[in-house]
């Protein structure tokens, strides 16, 4: 497989995506944050003394995915025309954060919705790094995607 991102001196490039065609296209990424169930809970409850810590992590991913390309450099700036990030917790001592990121364009968002779950779960750790600093973020993967020419994808 030939990478893209290389030109002919073997150096970094940001690929050309004029020809391409325009398409519907989604990504969905996945985070989990282990903590003490203690912490879980306060979370949960709305006990931590910052905020609302779901809410603000809701807000940090959504703008995170917007300004992807201003975290990883051969990202192209796409119009976004959707984002939801969503959470859940298996009742003892994981959070889970999951973003769905839609766009009509040349190129995927894949890393939009990878960087939207890292920042929100980045947001979590800390608004709660006063109770628990040893929170474990990860794996963080790509759930699934669809459009382009590589065609769909689910884990």
């Amino acid at each position: 497989m030939e990478l893209s991102h290389i030109n002919e001196q073997g150096r970094a490039k940001m690929v050309d995506v004029t020809d391409k065609e325009t398409t519907s296209r989604t990504a969905v990424a996945q985070t989990a944050i282990r903590m003490n169930p203690r912490t879980l809970q306060r979370i949960k409850d709305g006990g931590i003394e910052k905020g609302d810590v779901l809410a603000v992590a809701q807000v940090a991913g959504i703008m995170a995915a917007k300004k992807t390309p201003d975290w990883i450099p051969m990202c192209h700036p796409l119009p976004l025309t959707g984002i939801d990030i969503q959470f859940g917790d298996n009742g003892l001592d994981e959070l889970y954060i999951e973003a769905s990121v839609r766009t009509s364009g040349k190129t995927g968002v894949e890393m939009e919705a990878l960087t939207a779950v890292s920042a929100a779960a980045l947001t979590v750790y800390d608004m709660c790094k006063a109770l628990q600093k040893d929170m474990q973020i990860g794996p963080t993967r790509l759930i699934s995607k669809t459009g382009g020419k590589n065609g769909d994808y689910t884990l």
